[in-house]
């Protein structure tokens, strides 16, 4: 706890202490003795990027407390590979979880991390149907790079080459075809896999 703000460290406490009351911004304002309820406000967004509090879209004074803090541990969102948003994207929609991992996974910021269900064999030996795939967030991909895109309507996982104006969507599996991508296609880069959790039995 030692890198977290000491306003929101009093707010934790009061959620934990807490949790079953409703809290308003302008109630934690009062107790804490914060000038501004925008400075409250804040620091509820940067606990709930940071992964320890979820609010409850539909009653704003309703935290949930993800678990006892721990700098070591960060809750990431967590998406599934079937369906994307309401405008086509991944991130665009809600997870489907909030898994919780070691800091010390991420080589990157945090705020740009997310995960992925993997589905099917085609990355297969590396990536097998039920892992955890870490993402950071890049709407761009250098050639050689494991993306999590966004390819015509399907949500995929593959190997980003690029060769003059020719991109082509690659597989690990042996058994599975290059995808050509047309001028045509519909090609969204949602980020670059950095990383792997293997929960399958192999």
């Amino acid at each position: 706890m030692k890198k977290m703000h000491k306003t929101q460290r009093e707010i934790l406490s009061i959620i934990k202490e807490y949790g079953s009351e409703p809290w308003t911004i302008r109630d934690l304002q009062e107790r804490l003795n914060i000038s501004s309820p925008s400075l409250i406000f804040h620091h509820l967004q940067m606990l709930t990027r940071k992964g320890y509090i979820r609010r409850d879209p539909e009653c704003h004074t309703s935290y949930q407390l993800l678990s006892e803090v721990n700098d070591s541990i960060i809750y990431l969102d967590t998406y599934g590979m079937a369906k994307c948003g309401p405008d086509g994207h991944i991130l665009s929609g809600e997870p489907v979880d909030k898994i919780p991992i070691s800091r010390k996974l991420l080589t990157f910021n945090v705020q740009d991390a997310f995960m992925m269900t993997a589905e099917g064999d085609s990355m297969e030996p590396r990536i097998y149907e039920g892992d955890y795939v870490i993402v950071m967030k890049s709407n761009t991909a250098d050639s050689g790079q494991m993306i999590v895109c966004n390819y015509n309507g399907k949500t995929l996982i593959k190997i980003f080459k690029k060769i003059n104006d020719m991109i082509t969507l690659n597989s690990l599996n042996i058994e599975y075809y290059p995808i050509m991508v047309k001028p045509s296609d519909e090609l969204y880069i949602e980020g670059i896999v950095k990383g792997i959790v293997s929960y399958s039995v192999k």
